[in-house]
Parts: structure tokens; sequence; C-alpha cells
């Protein structure tokens, strides 16, 4: 039995959380003895003071936040942080950086002396964004990047608060249909191609007091990854908590839903970070992960 039986995770309004809001609505959580209270956040890197106060007990975020944060320290007092289930990983077509339709950028290297708006600072965004920009011998010193929450930024665009805004999905298909804007960096391409994007972590105080909670969660979360692997699935549901109209929810692009947590895989983030100059030393992340519980 969970230790503690109802729990408030962090999520984002955006199609990564599909797997967790099947879960919800299919009944996973019940039956592993578990009431999840989902708590809307702008980002990892705003959620993870909360889940180090107790705000939260796990939260969805990117993995850039979660191990940016394991290296500054940011949850020493409360035993690190702790990557418990993996949730979404790069495609091709879905992390792109939109313009005004009918502005003036029109190529990439038009982005130089821009701004570009992010959801948050130090997280999957910047790095992608970076890399992506590099790769096509554009410096990204030479871009400014602005925090700014995802549903805003079709707005700001054409406002010209901001020169271009990065955004996954529903906000890349929303903002096209809408406003007419268009993509001018994949930011999911070459050297970001499949790179794991984002999860779900918790700090391990609560991993260590909580392991059958932990382990409850893990269970209920792999049916729902598994079930994502259905677009029709993911479709549907989209209305109900991405709040887009069912068109827009047939468009979408979608990336993949992973089935397990590799080590591997994550410690490609940890080497690009570095690369980046989001980390300042390497960093190990498999002392991070929570193994999940057989199947």
């Amino acid at each position: 039995m969970p230790e503690k039986a109802r729990i408030k995770v962090g999520v984002l309004s955006v199609v990564d959380v599909a797997p967790l809001q099947i879960a919800i609505r299919n009944g996973y959580f019940r039956a592993e003895g578990l009431e999840v209270e989902t708590v809307v956040v702008q980002g990892g890197a705003a959620a993870i003071p909360s889940l180090v106060k107790g705000g939260l007990d796990i939260t969805f975020g990117n993995w850039v936040s979660f191990i940016a944060a394991q290296a500054e320290g940011t949850a020493k007092a409360v035993g690190g942080l702790k990557l418990i289930n993996d949730a979404y990983q790069a495609k091709p077509g879905m992390f792109l950086v939109l313009v005004k339709g009918n502005g003036s950028i029109r190529t990439m290297q038009d982005l130089v002396g821009k701004t570009i708006a992010i959801n948050t600072l130090n997280n999957i965004s910047e790095l992608t964004t970076k890399a992506v920009l590099e790769a096509n011998n554009i410096d990204p010193r030479q871009v400014t990047l602005k925090a700014m929450p995802m549903p805003d930024m079709e707005a700001a665009i054409e406002r010209n608060v901001v020169d271009a805004g990065f955004m996954s999905e529903p906000f890349i298909t929303k903002a096209q249909r809408n406003s007419g804007q268009l993509a001018i960096l994949d930011a999911a391409s070459g050297p970001t191609d499949g790179i794991p994007i984002a999860g779900y972590g918790t700090t391990g105080r609560f991993a260590q007091e909580n392991p059958n909670t932990v382990a409850a969660f893990q269970r209920a979360m792999a049916k729902g990854q598994r079930d994502a692997s259905d677009r029709a699935t993911v479709q549907a549901l989209l209305p109900e908590y991405a709040g887009v109209d069912r068109d827009t929810a047939k468009l979408v692009h979608l990336g993949q839903f992973p089935t397990s947590l590799d080590p591997t895989r994550l410690q490609r983030v940890a080497t690009l970070m570095k690369t980046y100059g989001l980390l300042s030393a390497d960093l190990d992340v498999a002392p991070m992960l929570v193994s999940s519980p057989a199947k």
C-alpha cells in the first residue's frame, strides 16, 4: 500500500503529460491506491522550489531543469532530486521556434540580435535552441532569451513584444492556425534529434520515506505511457486538459512516449548541458534514477 495515498503532482498543459492524464482517466492510479491532484506549473525550473518545500510531492519537468538543480545543490537539504519516470522524447517538428507570419524574420540567420521567448531559462528549451543555433553557425550569445509562459507567446509575437517564441504542442499548432505564424527553427533536429525531453521527479527524502507510493506512481504511469503510443488516445484528451479545440488536436506533432527510464539515454542531456555551458562540470545522472518496479 502507498504510504501517502493522496499526492500533488506538478504538470504543464502540454502534450508531454498526456500519459499522466490517461492514467488518471483510466483509473490506473486509483487501482494502485493513489489519488493524484494535479497542480499546473510554469516549467520544471519553477516547480522544483515547490517540490523542495513540500508544496508538490512529484513534478513533471524537463530533464535540463532537474539535472541543473541537482548540480547546483538546490535540493541537497531534502536528499537531492530523484528521477522516477520518463515522459517524452523529441521527434522533429515538435519543438519549434515560431515567428510572425508577415514579419521580417525569414531564415535562422535573421534571429541574430533578436529576442526569443522560452517558457523558463536554463531548461530544455534553452539547451536545444542553443545547440541548433550553433549547429547552424550562429553564436547563441547573439540571441536574447526571455522567459515567458508558453500560452502568452503567440500574442507576444504578434504584438512585437518578442521576435520569436519557442513552443511545444499544442501551442505550435494553435499559433500556426490562429495567427499564421511560421517555424524558423526546429529545436528537435540535428544535434538534438531524439533527445530525451522531460519526465517526473521527486526529492530523495520523499522517495526514501514513500517507496511504495513512488512504485505505485511508476506502475500507473507505465500503463499511461503505453496507452499514449496510440495517437487517437492522446488526441482525444488534448481538448480536455490542454485547452485546444478538436481540429487543432488533430494536427499537433507528437513526440515519443518512452516506457522506461534509461540512464544512457538521459546522460546525453547532461553531456549537451556541459557542452553548451548549462553545467560547469560533468554530472553522472545514474545515481539520480529510481528504478521502476517489475511490471
